[in-house]
C-alpha cells in the first residue's frame, strides 16, 4: 500500500535551506555532482528519507531510516561571497555523498535551536563538524544514553526501603539524654 501523504516543497536553492520538521513529509533538491544534471531529490518522512537521482540514465532511489545516519551535526564553512560564512545542520552519515542538509543559513542566529530541533525530533545525538572535517560528539555520551552530573539522590528508591515505614524515616533522631532531668515515679498497677 502507497503512503498516502502528499509531499511539499522546499525552495530548490542550496544557500538558503530551512525544514520545519513538524511539516514533514517534504521534498527538495540538492546539488550533486556526480548525478546527471547535477541535482538529487530528497524526501524527508517521519520515519527516514529517500534519495533519488540519475547517473548515467539510470534512475536510483536509496530509502533509508534515521537509525542509518550517525546524528546531526552542525558546521560552519566558507559562504558564497568572500569574507562569508554558511552555517549548516546536516544529517550525517558514515558515506560522506549520504550527507543531507537540513538547514542552510547566511548567518548564525538560529542554527543552535534548528540544531536541537532536529537532533530531538529525529531521535538521533547531536554532533560537531570540526574545521578539519572530523565529527564529534557535542556532548559526552556512553552509548545514547547523556553522561552528565548526577542529580541528588532520592531515598524512595532505595534498596532499603521496604525495610522501614517511611515515617520513621522522616523522623529526626533524638537528642543526647546526658545532661537532661530523669523523672522517676512509682509504678501504679489497678486492680480490680
Amino acid at each position: 500500500m502507497s503512503r498516502q501523504t502528499e509531499l511539499r516543497s522546499a525552495p530548490a536553492g542550496i544557500e538558503a535551506l530551512r525544514l520545519d520538521p513538524a511539516s514533514l513529509p517534504v521534498r527538495y533538491l540538492m546539488p550533486d555532482a556526480g548525478a546527471d544534471g547535477g541535482k538529487r531529490a530528497v524526501d524527508l518522512f517521519h520515519d527516514g528519507l529517500i534519495i533519488r537521482r540519475t547517473v548515467g540514465g539510470a534512475r536510483m532511489k536509496l530509502n533509508l531510516p534515521f537509525t542509518a545516519y550517525q546524528g546531526v551535526a552542525v558546521s560552519v564553512g566558507e559562504g558564497a561571497e568572500p569574507g562569508t560564512d554558511r552555517v549548516e545542520v546536516v544529517l550525517v552519515h558514515a558515506d560522506a555523498s549520504l550527507n543531507v542538509p537540513l538547514f542552510v543559513a547566511a548567518d548564525d542566529t538560529e542554527v543552535v535551536a534548528e540544531w536541537q530541533l532536529w537532533g530531538r525530533r529525529l531521535g538521533l545525538p547531536l554532533l560537531v563538524v570540526q574545521p578539519d572535517g572530523s565529527v564529534q560528539d557535542a556532548f559526552d555520551r556512553l552509548g545514547q544514553v547523556l553522561i552528565g552530573r548526577p542529580g541528588p539522590r532520592r531515598r524512595r528508591h532505595s534498596a532499603l526501603r521496604s525495610r522501614r515505614p517511611m515515617a520513621l524515616m522522616r523522623r529526626k533522631a533524638g537528642g543526647a539524654v546526658q545532661g537532661r532531668a530523669v523523672h522517676r515515679e512509682r509504678e501504679i498497677i489497678a486492680r480490680s
